[in-house]
């Protein structure tokens, strides 16, 4: 299977891992393929058109955040991405207001929000790269060619020399079986936290002053005022939520309904507050592959990579928790990877 170079790279995956492979690999002048079961990039970095009717039975669409609530830093590196989204617009800072009890860490917290939705960093970095939407590849199988990417059994682009999956690991462990089992065995045992999370619309009056509460007990993990964040759209009268439930609460819950979550979530949200919420419109949606739990793979071992193969893979459940840490996997995974593709090209 190994080839002489690597010139046509796909990446199987929009989030930020594979939008950050994306992004580096074509500016290193490689040929990139993007492939994303969903109808856009994001991942995780998500925001949810809802549509509803509202009181007066008009057709409104209000756009929720609900993947990761925001971007923070801690190294260098990610440090000087968030400055240049910065000075480019598409991330803002975010100073919330914390409910009481929120806790000590977030006291001092910045996040950095993209602007005007969670998707726009994942679409600054593909722009300029060619995208397959709704496309779920299902099966890698070699030819003479290089790599051939299928889905529902029909081949889907051209040949390439190298393929990267950017996926959470229980979607990338059927795609690498049949050719590292030893990845997919390690994959399928890197389970991801599941996450409930409830957006909706209520009236603002009775509303609280705070706009992020990291609640210490109960089901909620996270509840945030979206419209108080920097680029969003507020409307007179409305008070828009974003709630995501905790990690053990979502695994306890998981196959319930869509129906019976969001009742208990309301409730709980309820609670917090202090008083009934008056709602206006609300729906949950259920995160399989939220967040990863503690990493089972060795210390420093932020991407897998087979130059003989072409084959890759990088993601959070490899370089640590949050956007951050798909981020420096992505990056270790491009340096791999171009040290192959440019070696060889000097050898030759």
């Amino acid at each position: 299977m190994l080839t002489s170079s690597i010139r046509r790279v796909a990446i199987i995956g929009a989030g930020m891992a594979g939008a950050s492979c994306a992004q580096a690999l074509a500016q290193a002048g490689l040929a990139v393929q993007v492939f994303d079961k969903a109808r856009g990039p994001g991942g995780r970095l998500a925001t949810r058109r809802m549509a509803w009717m509202d009181g007066a039975g008009q057709p409104t669409e209000t756009p929720l955040d609900h993947g990761t609530p925001g971007l923070t830093v801690q190294g260098d590196a990610f440090d000087a991405f968030i400055g240049h989204g910065q000075r480019a617009g598409w991330l803002a800072q975010w100073h919330p207001v914390l409910a009481e009890g929120s806790g000590p860490a977030l006291q001092d917290a910045v996040f950095h929000v993209p602007v005007p939705d969670n998707p726009e960093v994942c679409r600054q970095l593909l722009s300029g790269v060619s995208t397959t939407w709704s496309c779920a590849i299902d099966q890698l199988r070699w030819t003479p060619a290089g790599w051939q990417l299928e889905a529902a059994g029909e081949a889907q682009g051209a040949p390439v020399d190298a393929v990267l999956l950017a996926l959470p690991p229980a979607q990338a462990a059927p795609l690498l079986a049949p050719h590292r089992n030893d990845w997919a065995r390690h994959a399928a045992l890197a389970p991801m936290q599941p996450c409930w999370t409830l957006m909706g619309v209520a009236a603002d009056q009775g509303a609280p002053d705070w706009t992020l509460s990291r609640p210490a007990a109960g089901p909620l993990a996270w509840v945030m005022r979206n419209d108080a964040r920097p680029g969003r759209q507020r409307v007179p009268g409305q008070a828009h939520w974003v709630a995501h439930a905790r990690a053990s609460w979502s695994r306890q819950h998981l196959e319930q309904s869509p129906e019976w979550v969001q009742q208990q979530l309301q409730a709980a949200i309820a609670e917090l507050f202090g008083h009934a919420v008056a709602w206006q419109h609300a729906t949950v949606h259920r995160w399989r592959y939220a967040t990863p739990q503690p990493r089972l793979t060795a210390p420093g071992e932020s991407f897998w990579w087979d130059g003989a193969l072409g084959l890759g893979v990088c993601g959070d459940f490899l370089g640590g928790a949050g956007v951050e840490g798909a981020w420096l996997s992505a990056q270790s995974l491009v340096a791999a990877v171009r040290g192959r593709a440019f070696g060889a090209a000097q050898a030759a």
